[in-house]
């Protein structure tokens, strides 16, 4: 019978390797830097003693330099080629922190991010995309001690430049046309409400039981606002039904203000910004409660999932 790991400590050993790869994965360039010059210097200094040494004086202790030589060898070459090639401007790997994506993407699954095609094209609508947060996304744990957003979000892309989105009642309107949603979910958390990890389906009987909120894009007195509407009300900070979060800066404290701006017209996304939602779509703080993501702020798109093994698949 095969030795298994009592769960509890299966699951810690399991976040643990999670935590591992991502913080590999994350590593600053300045460190990888420092760790590739101090095995260089190691490498200048066994150089003489494997040149130097005779060959009938060639024991023990030189089979260990040699191997020991050959070993820093590959970590400087997989430093440079890995961090400082690949990383920056092909390929990189991300762990999914949050249920936003759920079902597409799961709580702990690792995606590989494609870097590469964003240097030559923008981002497409119904693209999975890495991206860095506006600090109105962030929570003050996501932030460095000089206030800067130090995580990385993954959303979908639902609007790019030019286009008009709207959401009326939940359903998805891009320049006036319906959009068909495959990948859209409403859900249920299973588990702890602050940190859910498991989700379930909403059935239809409870989908229609929900408040659904409308959202657009309107300009007013000079900024663009991201507007969540229902018959109760409008940006609010205690929106009736809780069906939307709006960051702070877009709250409006007297309802009247909000229902001022329910009148104005949807805007279409300016030049060099793109508009962002989860695919759970009411376990997803995005775009529609932050407002939209700057084109210098996104870094890849998602490829495939690669971790865990029987989670591998495309992701589209």
């Amino acid at each position: 019978m095969p030795l298994s790991l009592p769960f509890p400590l299966a699951q810690v050993q399991a976040n643990n390797m999670r935590e591992t790869i991502d913080a590999l994965a994350r590593t600053p360039l300045s460190q990888v830097v420092l760790f590739v010059t101090v095995l260089t210097v190691i490498r200048i200094a066994l150089h003489p003693v494997l040149v130097k040494t005779p060959r009938h004086k060639q024991g023990g202790g030189f089979g260990f330099a040699r191997v020991a030589n050959e070993m820093l060898d590959a970590f400087v070459y997989a430093g440079v080629f890995v961090f400082m090639l690949i990383r920056p401007f092909g390929v990189q790997a991300f762990l999914i922190p949050s249920g936003s994506m759920w079902p597409t993407l799961h709580v702990n699954d690792f995606i590989v991010a494609n870097k590469a095609i964003y240097r030559y094209s923008d981002p497409r609508a119904g693209d999975i995309v890495v991206f860095r947060p506006p600090k109105d996304a962030a929570l003050p744990d996501q932030l460095d001690a000089e206030g800067n957003v130090k995580v990385d979000f993954i959303k979908r892309c639902i609007g790019t430049p030019g286009q008009i989105v709207e959401l009326k009642e939940g359903v998805l309107y891009r320049d006036g046309q319906r959009v068909d949603e495959r990948y859209k979910t409403l859900s249920a958390c299973l588990d702890d409400p602050n940190n859910c990890q498991n989700f379930r389906s909403l059935s239809d009987a409870e989908k229609d039981g929900l408040t659904k909120a409308s959202f657009k894009l309107v300009k007013y007195r000079g900024e663009y606002i991201p507007l969540n509407y229902t018959q109760f009300d409008a940006n609010s900070p205690s929106p009736s039904g809780g069906s939307y979060s709006v960051a702070e800066r877009y709250r409006f404290d007297d309802p009247e203000d909000g229902r001022k701006l329910i009148d104005l017209p949807a805007e279409p996304i300016p030049q060099g910004y793109f508009l962002m939602m989860g695919d759970n779509r009411n376990g997803s703080y995005d775009s529609r409660g932050w407002g939209l993501v700057p084109r210098d702020s996104i870094i890849g798109r998602s490829e495939f999932i690669w971790l865990p093994i029987q989670r591998w698949q495309v992701t589209r």
